[in-house]
């Protein structure tokens, strides 16, 4: 990995760790996940797997989420124009994403992004599913730094293609 790689996924990092501290601490303290840190000890226990074959499914779950991210970001924006135009609200794509997310995060047991994943499936405030949203990518990019910052940056090339 050349230098100037390594000092991007730093700063991708720190900027997903600012982010939990302001949004956990603050706005979705009540989900009390702030400081919440992931140990695969639990899944390798409990699931009778690997831990190598839990460290790769917890990548394929990094990736999976970083690219939800972007579909979840869509999905509120139809949500917002929705609300602006006084027509009725469909969370059913959002929450069935949402649904989806939630399996593997339990599975792999993913604490924190379980309760943010429950969250967006239960919630009907735009704003707070936003946030919801947004802690969900930073808790994920802290998961696996260098996972989510391959994952976006290949999620980027692919748009501009």
């Amino acid at each position: 990995m050349n230098k100037s790689k390594e000092d991007l996924i730093k700063a991708f990092l720190v900027s997903a760790n600012n982010l939990c501290k302001e949004v956990l601490l603050n706005d979705l303290k009540d989900l009390q996940i702030a400081g919440y840190s992931y140990s695969s000890k639990e899944a390798v226990e409990e699931l009778g797997l690997d831990a190598d074959l839990v460290h790769h499914l917890v990548e394929d779950y990094v990736a999976q989420v970083m690219k939800s991210i972007y579909t979840f970001a869509d999905y509120l924006l139809e949500l917002k124009i929705a609300q602006k135009a006084n027509t009725t609200l469909d969370y059913t794509p959002l929450r069935e994403l949402a649904h989806k997310n939630l399996g593997v995060a339990r599975n792999l047991r993913i604490k924190d992004a379980e309760k943010l994943l429950y969250e967006l499936m239960k919630k009907d405030d735009l704003e707070y599913l936003e946030l919801c949203i947004q802690a969900l990518q930073a808790c994920t990019i802290k998961l696996k730094p260098v996972c989510a910052y391959n994952t976006v940056t290949m999620i980027k090339i692919k748009k501009t293609l």
